[in-house]
């Protein structure tokens, strides 16, 4: 039988956010539906809000979250009810041309639930990256669930579901971050200070945080940067030259997503060097790099699609450096609010107040 849960919704650009009935229909083939533990407030969801994704408005809003998954469809194998799940956003397919060549991080099919939930009107809603997760119970394609260890905080691993694994993944997947390395990371939020993270727990011995906050400077201090920028007062490519012997980073992350940061960013790399852009840009965003300077600095400018992340395998072995005390999830978890606090949170956001606040469902702790 469908379920009538609680939900925050986004019903018209630039509003307010609601708390409204949503009903979650039974998981048909290949589905899981998953009571929702705690959900991370992220940066994309108020993009959806406002409008900056597209405008499938209403918006069921929430993606980076942890449960337990409750009930599975016909076909569905991998989770069983019971399991205690991360959800992910980008559930490959094993099919396209990605995933048969070995790559399934590039997956490029990937899939959510067939159907939709609803307002109790019938409204369909447009579940945020294909989850929807400020939401009691939420139905979601049954490969989006990746099993955990059932006695991880989910308010912490939950976060694996977006922004940390998209920095982490930048600096180890995408950077291929290494022993001795000099990494430097623009943007020092969520994202940005998970990638200062990863450098750590892979061995660089050179990290410098850029961000214009002290505040989030002080922070990635204790995420493992050994020096700090603040960009504000003084030149970013020049500070990260001095401090790599004038050379520059082998490593640079670009987690804020704008023109004038990445140029930093590919500027202050070392000869050779890889610059890494895990900030989302908006569509508008033009950069203009002198041609000469692409081909005489060599090295690699690339994306990071999720940290290039196989759930499969990234998650479960970042929830165990986790609980090995090696890689601190909690760290990331400023603030634990409840379901009605989501408007007051992308306010914090906005002003760099926290780093996550976090959605903790009623009976979840």
């Amino acid at each position: 039988m469908p379920q009538t849960v609680q939900g925050v919704i986004a019903r018209a650009k630039g509003a307010p956010v609601e708390v409204v009935d949503v009903v979650v229909p039974d998981p048909g083939p290949g589905e899981a539906v998953v009571r929702v533990d705690t959900c991370g407030v992220c940066h994309t969801d108020l993009h959806y809000r406002e409008g900056g994704i597209n405008d499938d408005f209403p918006f069921l809003l929430g993606h980076e979250a942890a449960g337990t998954v409750e009930a599975v469809g016909p076909g569905v194998t991998d989770v069983v009810p019971g399991d205690h799940v991360v959800l992910n956003w980008r559930a490959v397919c094993g099919q396209c041309r990605a995933c048969l060549r070995g790559r399934p991080w590039y997956c490029f099919a990937t899939h959510n639930a067939t159907q939709r939930m609803t307002l109790t009107d019938g409204t369909e809603l447009t579940p945020a990256l294909g989850i929807g997760a400020f939401v009691e119970k939420t139905l979601v394609a049954a490969g989006q669930c990746t099993k955990v260890h059932p006695d991880a905080d989910p308010a912490a691993v939950g976060l694996l579901g977006c922004g940390v694994m998209a920095g982490f993944g930048a600096t180890v997947n995408t950077g291929a971050v290494a022993r001795g390395d000099s990494v430097a990371v623009i943007g020092c939020g969520g994202v940005g200070n998970a990638a200062v993270a990863g450098a750590r727990v892979v061995g660089a011995t050179t990290i410098i945080a850029v961000d214009v906050d002290d505040r989030k400077l002080e922070a990635a201090k204790n995420f493992g940067a050994t020096h700090t920028v603040n960009s504000s007062t003084e030149d970013p490519v020049e500070a990260i030259r001095s401090l790599t012997g004038g050379h520059g980073a082998d490593v640079v992350i670009e987690a804020v997503g704008r023109p004038e940061t990445y140029e930093q960013a590919f500027y202050a790399r070392d000869l050779a060097g890889t610059v890494v852009l895990v900030g989302v840009p908006t569509p508008d965003q033009k950069i203009t790099l002198p041609l000469l300077d692409v081909f005489g600095r060599g090295g690699a400018l690339k994306s990071s699609w999720y940290g290039d992340c196989l759930p499969s395998r990234d998650f479960p072995m970042l929830v165990d450096l986790y609980r090995q005390g090696r890689f601190d999830l909690g760290a990331f978890v400023t603030e634990r609010i409840g379901i009605g606090d989501v408007e007051e949170a992308f306010d914090k956001m906005h002003q760099g107040d926290v780093l996550r606040s976090v959605v903790v469902m009623e009976g979840s702790g």
